[in-house]
């Protein structure tokens, strides 16, 4: 069973929580991932600048990191994968939906599935659509398009 860790920091606590494990769940099971342990740390735009500055030497705030895990061995008491960690900046994710013109439920399980799959060695060089990482995420997405969050 995989395991899904929410914390917040700098914002109020979601209420949607549990949607929101139910939605990770589901893009992990459509991967075919089993027995990981992720977690997601939902913050503002403040804590997702310093995190950008010090891990990636980007001093602006982003949307999305991601810090993989999958290296690191657990004891085989426990027999799960610890796939990593996920920061998404709620104060990105709203403005990213007005940009799109999304919804932000919509822009959230986008940030979510881009997480995940970073998680899972994916990767991209560009943010154009041709990259395989990006159409992987688009069609998860499209799959999934009829869950909601909130």
């Amino acid at each position: 069973m995989n395991k899904v860790a929410i914390s917040f920091k700098g914002c109020p606590r979601p209420t949607w929580l549990s949607e929101c494990r139910r939605f990770v769940r589901m893009v992990l099971k459509r991967l075919g991932l089993c027995n990981w342990e992720l977690s997601i740390l939902f913050c503002d735009d403040n804590t997702s600048q310093r995190l950008n500055a010090i891990f990636r030497h980007k001093d602006y705030p982003t949307d999305v990191l991601a810090f993989p895990q999958l290296g690191i061995p657990k004891p085989e008491a426990e027999m799960g994968v610890l796939a990593g960690d996920i920061v998404i900046s709620l104060d990105r994710l709203r403005l990213n939906a007005k940009i799109y013109q999304v919804k932000e439920g919509e822009e959230l399980k986008r940030l979510l599935v881009h997480g995940i799959l970073h998680l899972a060695g994916y990767d991209h060089l560009s943010c154009k659509a041709t990259e395989p990482m990006l159409q992987e995420q688009e069609k998860i997405l499209s799959e999934l398009k009829g869950e909601r969050i909130f």
